[in-house]
C-alpha cells in the first residue's frame, strides 16, 4: 500500500485524474483500517495536487471522516459539493444512524427530494440495529424498491432481534414475489429456523440452497453447520464441515465447540491444534472448558498462548481464567491478571468480578475479595453468594451471616454457601437453624442442601434428626438421587442404624465409588467388617468401573478390623498392581494398624522403616498401641523415642506420648510432657461422648461435671456398675 501511495504522489495533477480508482482504493484502505491519521496526511496532498474535490474522491474522503466523528472536516468536506447529492445524503443518513441519532437521520431522510434502494436499506438496516423494529417494518411498506437488498435487510434485522418468526414470514413473502435469495438471505434464514428449532423449514430452505447453488457457499455452509448443532445432529454438522471445499476460523470454531459441548475435550483439542487460524472465540472456548473439566493448568497455559500470540482476551476468557488461577490458588498470577483487567476496565462487569471475589477468597485474601466485591457496579445474585462462599470458606462465619442477610434476592445457592460454611468448621447447630430458616422462606432444598444436612447429622450421629431429614427429602422428590441416597448410608451406618443403610443402599438404582465407599466404611465401622469385605467384592464382580483411594481405604480399614492381615496386605499389594492407585499415607498407616492388631510387631516396624514416604505419627501411634497390647517393652521404648523425635514437626505427637505415658503409669513423663506442651500453646483435648435427646444432644467430658443432671446421672451408672460387678 505504501508503494502504491508513493506512485499515486509522483504523479501529476493530469495523471492522477486517470487514475481516480487507484486513489478511491487507498482511501477504501484507510477507512477499512480506521486509518485517519494517514488519511488526513494523505487528503493533504490530494489537495496540494488539486484532486480532492473529484466527486469519487471527495465522497471516499467525506465517509473517512463521518467513520471517525470528526465534525471539522465533515463541514469542509460538504461544501465541496453543490446543492443536493444523493449520495452524500445516504452517507450522513448511515452515518447517523451509526452514532445512534435516529431523529437527525430521519429528518435527513425525510428531507430527501428523490431517495434510491440505498437510501431506505440505509434506514430499514440503522432502525432495526438500533431495536426499533416496528418503525423499521413501517418503513420497508413503505419502500418503492422491495429488492433483494431490502427483503434480506429486514429479514436479518429481525432475526438480530430476536424475531425468527416474523423473519420466516417475510422470507416466504419474498420467495412469493419472485425475489430470490441470496447467500446473506441464506445465512440469516437458516440462524431462524435454528433458534425456532424449525427441522422442516430449515430443510426446505436446504433444498433451496442446493437448487439455485450455494450449497458450496462460506458462510450458508457455517450456518448450515450451526443449524445441525442447535438440533442436535452433530453427524451431520460433522458431514457439512468435512465436505466444505473451504474453511474459515468460523467453520473450525463451530465444529470445536461442538465437541467441547459433546464433552470429548481430546478431540476438541486436536480440532483446536489443526486450525490454520484461531480468534478469540476459538481460544475462549478451549480456555473455558480445560477450566470447567477441572485442568486449571492446562487452561491457563493456553491463556498464556493466547495472550503472547496478541490475541485480547474477552469477558468470558478473563473470567474462565480467573476461575482456574482461583482453582490453583495462585495468586501471583491471579493479581497479574487482575491488573489487566483494571487496564481495560472490566472490573466492574457481574462476571469477570464474582471471579475475582473467588480468586482472592481461595487464597486466603478475603479483604481483597471484598474490595473486587465492592467495585462491581450492578451485582447480581451470583456475585453476593461469590462472597458469602468466600467468608464461609475462610471461617469468618459472622461476616458471611451478616452478608448474606444483606442479599437482595437470595437463590438455592445462597443458602447452600452458608450452610456449607457452617458444616465446614462443625457448627452444626447453626447448619439446622439456617436448614430450618430456609424452609421456612420457601426456597427449594436442592440435593447439594440435603447431602450437607444430612453430614451433619451423622457427624452428631443424631438419628433422630437424620430420619426428619430423610422424611423432607422423600417429601420433595429425592428420594432416587445417587447424592442424597448416599448421604443417607452414611447417616445411617454412622448413627449405628445399620439396617437402615443397608436398605437403602440396596433400593439405589444407580451405584458410584461414592456409594460403596460409604457403605463398605459404614459396615467396618460398625464391626461388621466381613460383611464390608463382602460388599467390596460384590462391587469388584459389577466390573463396571475400578476402586478410588477412598474405597480401598475403606476395605484396609475392614481388614484391619477383623484380623483379616494376609487379606489386607493382598489389597494393599493390588493397589499398583492392579488398580493403578498410587497409595498415600493413610493406606500405609491403615496396614501398620492392621499389622500391630494382629500381633505382627516386628513386621509393622520394618513396614513403616521401609515406607517410601514419611510415615505419619498415627503409623507409629498404632506400633505402640500395638506394643502397649502384646507387651512388647522394648519396641515401645523405640517407638515411644521416634514419636518423641516427630513431635517437633507433629505437634499432636505430644498429645500421644501425653497419653502413651498415662496409660503406663509414668506420670513424671506425662508431667513432662505436659509442660512441654504448655510451652508450644498446645491444648489436650477430654474425652468426650454425648447421646441426643428429642433433637437434643447432652455432652459429656473427661472430668466435667457441669451438666445440671450430673448427679442423677452418675448415680445410676454407678448402680449398673455395681449390678455388673455383681453378676
Amino acid at each position: 500500500m505504501i508503494s502504491i501511495v508513493r506512485s499515486i504522489l509522483s504523479n501529476s495533477r493530469e495523471n492522477l485524474k486517470d487514475n481516480v480508482h487507484k486513489i478511491v482504493s487507498v482511501l477504501n484502505y484507510f477507512i477499512e483500517k480506521r486509518l485517519i491519521v494517514q488519511g488526513t496526511i494523505f487528503h493533504g496532498h490530494l489537495i496540494k495536487k488539486g484532486v480532492s474535490s473529484q466527486k469519487h474522491i471527495a465522497v471516499k474522503l467525506l465517509i473517512l471522516y463521518l467513520k471517525s466523528r470528526k465534525p471539522n472536516e465533515i463541514n469542509q468536506m460538504l461544501k465541496e459539493f453543490d446543492g443536493f447529492n444523493l449520495v452524500v445524503h445516504n452517507c450522513l443518513i448511515t452515518a447517523n444512524l451509526e452514532w445512534g441519532k435516529l431523529d437527525e437521520a430521519r429528518r435527513l431522510f425525510e428531507e430527501m427530494p428523490e431517495r434510491n434502494e440505498v437510501s431506505w436499506t440505509a434506514v430499514i438496516s440503522g432502525l432495526l440495529r438500533s431495536e426499533k423494529v416496528e418503525e423499521a417494518i413501517l418503513y420497508f411498506e413503505r419502500n418503492p424498491f422491495q429488492n433483494l437488498f431490502s427483503w434480506t435487510a429486514v429479514i436479518s434485522g429481525l432475526v438480530q432481534n430476536g424475531s425468527s418468526f416474523k423473519a420466516m414470514k417475510y422470507f416466504l413473502e419474498m420467495l412469493q414475489c419472485g425475489v430470490m435469495p441470496n447467500a446473506v438471505t441464506f445465512t440469516s434464514i437458516i440462524r431462524a429456523c435454528g433458534e425456532r428449532g424449525d427441522f422442516n423449514l430449515g430443510m426446505s430452505v436446504l433444498g433451496l440452497i442446493v437448487k439455485i447453488g450455494y450449497e458450496n457457499n462460506l458462510s450458508v455452509s457455517n450456518s448450515l453447520i450451526t443449524f445441525n448443532l442447535r438440533l442436535n445432529d452433530t453427524v451431520s454438522a460433522r458431514t457439512i464441515f468435512d465436505r466444505m471445499q473451504s474453511k474459515d476460523v468460523v467453520s473450525w470454531t463451530a465444529i470445536l465447540d461442538m465437541y467441547v459441548q459433546m464433552g470429548e475435550l481430546a478431540e476438541a483439542r486436536r480440532i483446536f491444534d489443526e486450525m490454520p487460524e484461531r480468534n478469540e472465540v476459538s481460544w475462549s472456548t478451549m480456555i473455558s472448558r480445560y477450566s470447567q473439566s477441572g485442568d486449571a493448568e492446562e487452561a491457563v497455559n493456553l491463556f498464556v498462548r493466547m495472550v503472547q500470540q496478541g490475541f485480547k482476551p474477552n469477558k468470558s476468557c478473563f473470567a474462565s481464567v480467573v476461575s482456574a488461577l482461583a482453582s490453583l490458588e495462585a495468586s501471583i498470577m491471579g493479581r497479574i491478571v487482575h491488573g489487566h483487567i483494571l487496564k481495560i476496565g472490566m472490573e466492574r462487569d457481574a462476571y469477570i468480578g464474582s471471579s475475582l471475589v473467588d480468586l482472592y477468597c481461595k487464597c486466603g485474601s478475603t479483604k481483597d475479595g471484598r474490595v473486587a466485591f465492592d467495585s462491581i457496579l450492578e451485582k447480581n445474585v451470583v456475585c453476593w453468594n461469590s462472597m458469602v462462599s468466600g467468608y464461609s470458606l475462610n471461617n469468618q462465619l459472622e461476616e458471611a451471616n451478616e452478608l448474606f442477610g444483606k442479599i437482595p434476592q437470595k437463590d438455592n445457592i445462597s443458602w447452600n454457601s452458608l450452610i456449607t460454611g457452617y458444616l465446614e468448621y462443625e457448627k452444626f447447630d447453626e447448619v439446622f437453624e439456617v436448614f430450618g430458616d430456609m424452609l421456612l422462606s420457601g426456597e427449594r432444598p436442592s440435593k447439594s442442601t440435603f447431602s450437607s444436612v444430612l453430614c451433619a447429622c451423622a457427624s452428631l450421629a443424631s438419628l433422630e434428626r437424620g430420619k426428619n431429614s430423610h422424611g423432607k427429602a422423600i417429601k420433595l422428590g429425592f428420594h432416587s438421587d445417587i447424592f442424597v441416597d448416599t448421604a443417607l448410608v452414611d447417616m445411617y451406618a454412622k448413627s449405628g442404624d445399620v439396617e437402615s443403610a443397608k436398605k437403602i443402599f440396596k433400593r439405589m438404582p444407580k451405584l458410584n465409588e461414592i456409594s460403596w465407599t460409604a457403605m463398605i466404611q459404614g459396615l467396618a465401622e460398625n464391626g461388621f467388617a466381613e460383611e464390608a469385605l463382602a460388599v467390596f467384592e460384590e462391587f469388584e464382580r459389577t466390573k463396571s468401573r475400578k476402586p478410588n483411594e477412598l474405597l480401598l481405604l475403606a476395605v484396609l480399614f475392614a481388614c484391619s478390623h477383623c484380623g483379616l492381615v494376609d487379606k489386607g496386605l493382598h489389597y494393599f499389594n493390588s493397589m499398583e498392581k492392579v488398580y493403578n492407585i498410587q497409595p498415600n499415607d493413610r493406606h500405609y498407616t491403615c496396614v501398620v494398624d492392621m499389622l500391630s492388631r494382629s500381633g505382627r510387631l516386628s513386621e509393622a516396624e520394618k513396614f513403616i522403616l521401609d515406607m517410601p514416604c514419611e510415615p505419619e505419627v498415627q503409623a507409629w501411634a498404632a506400633l505402640l498401641s500395638g506394643c502397649k497390647t502384646y507387651r512388647s517393652e522394648i519396641m515401645a521404648e523405640r517407638v515411644a523415642e521416634k514419636i518423641s523425635e516427630l513431635a517437633e514437626k507433629h505437634p499432636e505427637g505430644y498429645v500421644l506420648l501425653s497419653n502413651v505415658y498415662a496409660s503406663a503409669g509414668r506420670w513424671l513423663d506425662v508431667l513432662h510432657m505436659r509442660k512441654q506442651m504448655k510451652e508450644k500453646g498446645l491444648r489436650k483435648s477430654g474425652g468426650c461422648s454425648w447421646i441426643e435427646v428429642r433433637n437434643q444432644p447432652h455432652f459429656f467430658y473427661s472430668q466435667d461435671g457441669s451438666h445440671n443432671e450430673f448427679t442423677e446421672i452418675y448415680g445410676v451408672l454407678e448402680l449398673m456398675r455395681s449390678d455388673m460387678l455383681l453378676t
